[in-house]
């Protein structure tokens, strides 16, 4: 959206109040959007790519660093590589399909073929044709290939960054989220189970703060607290971590919770309960297949949501497309080892989660809302109090401490 004149006269420093307000024009000013981009997605950050289980050998998938497009290879004797879906000849986009098999990778528009490293192999008229035209003969076809991402791998998650600078991805990520990292992708072979996509008309960080926000759940998601999956008197966590970087969240599912009342559940007035499952598997059943009886949600910054509810394992990925759109991709697994009761219950349970999913579908409504909202008032500021005015670890859902804690990161990083 187009900054308007009142927009453009707005001073560009942070409420005296700290962490606990949150401008509004962080959310529409495309030079905050393109300083994001330039010191979170193309600096010193590991980003998320994918799962290995998405390529088989001599196959590729795509993906996205930023508003960048990559490619995820994976050659015929394993070796993954991340690299621009972008030939290096004129800028065309090499792969149009989001994954497919391939012994090289050859751009639609002059034919200038790539091996999965990444490195130009051939290309047509290299030295013309009847004596007339070709490339100079001092072209290097080395120094022409794609251009080529740093990778970590761990466990069955992929990882790519632009920087050289980075620390180590097990540095990055640190030991808590390490620790529910590999509970989910290091422990076994993974399986692809499937995927969603849709576009939400909003800024990226409204729905990375709606990820961090528990206070929400269970009041704007309704079949959370009728079905007792999750209530903010149950049993929960909300724990930011190095500096407001990543967090995590984690509960324990207590399926007695949906035929009690409290102090806390009659203040949710969202609670239904006429309403019955006709499968009762979505939300009764489950294998407790970590033998802990966890139930949780972690973030990496910048870009993904690691989430399991009860069987229904999902990685959600934020794709940015400009200061007020980001595109959002959902990637269901399990295990290349389970069992057709958990297969069963892997794809009943992914209907919770995704664009139309019952615990989920009312946050890109909400933030599509929202979007224009704060772009009309870029002057006004967010009250961000829930849980106080701390950014420290909270055993309650009624709290915005991650909310607090990623912006006091976010401050830090971008000098405001």
């Amino acid at each position: 959206m187009p900054q308007s004149k009142q927009d453009k006269n707005i001073e560009r420093s942070w409420p005296k109040e700290g962490v606990i307000r949150v401008p509004a024009w962080i959310y529409s000013d495309p030079d905050i959007y393109a300083r994001e981009l330039e010191t979170f997605h193309y600096g010193d950050t590991w980003n998320y790519v994918g799962l290995d289980c998405e390529i088989e050998p001599g196959g590729y998938k795509r993906s996205w660093v930023g508003e960048r497009p990559v490619l995820v290879t994976r050659t015929e004797d394993g070796e993954i590589h991340v690299m621009e879906n972008r030939c290096a000849h004129r800028g065309a986009m090499l792969c149009w399909k989001n994954s497919g098999k391939a012994k090289d990778i050859t751009c639609p528009y002059h034919h200038w073929a790539y091996n999965l490293g990444g490195d130009l192999m051939g290309l047509p008229f290299l030295r013309g044709a009847g004596g007339k035209g070709g490339m100079p003969r001092d072209f290097d076809k080395s120094k022409h290939g794609l251009t080529k991402l740093r990778v970590a791998r761990r466990g069955g998650s992929i990882w790519a960054t632009y920087s050289d600078d980075v620390p180590p991805l097990d540095d990055y990520l640190g030991p808590e989220i390490l620790e529910r990292l590999d509970r989910l992708v290091s422990r076994r072979p993974l399986r692809l189970v499937g995927y969603s996509r849709q576009i939400v008309d909003s800024n990226w960080k409204l729905y990375w703060e709606n990820s961090r926000d528990p206070y929400h759940a269970t009041l704007m998601h309704p079949f959370l607290s009728t079905f007792g999956i999750l209530r903010t008197d149950g049993d929960y966590d909300s724990v930011p971590l190095q500096e407001g970087r990543h967090e995590y969240t984690f509960s324990r599912y207590n399926p007695e919770l949906r035929n009690s009342t409290s102090e806390a559940s009659r203040q949710i007035k969202s609670i239904r309960s006429d309403l019955e499952m006709r499968d009762k598997e979505v939300v009764n059943s489950v294998v407790d297949e970590f033998q802990d009886g966890m139930m949780g949600a972690f973030q990496v910054f910048p870009t993904i949501l690691v989430q399991q509810y009860f069987n229904c394992l999902v990685i959600r990925h934020i794709i940015l497309k400009g200061p007020g759109k980001h595109e959002l991709t959902w990637t269901y697994f399990g295990y290349a080892d389970d069992d057709e009761q958990v297969r069963e219950l892997r794809l009943k349970q992914s209907n919770l989660v995704g664009p139309a999913g019952f615990v989920s579908l009312e946050d890109s409504e909400m933030l599509a809302l929202m979007q224009p909202v704060v772009e009309s008032r870029p002057d006004a500021e967010q009250v961000i109090e829930m849980g106080g005015h701390g950014t420290e670890a909270q055993s309650t859902m009624m709290t915005e401490n991650l909310i607090r804690a990623f912006y006091d990161f976010y401050r830090r990083e971008m000098g405001l």
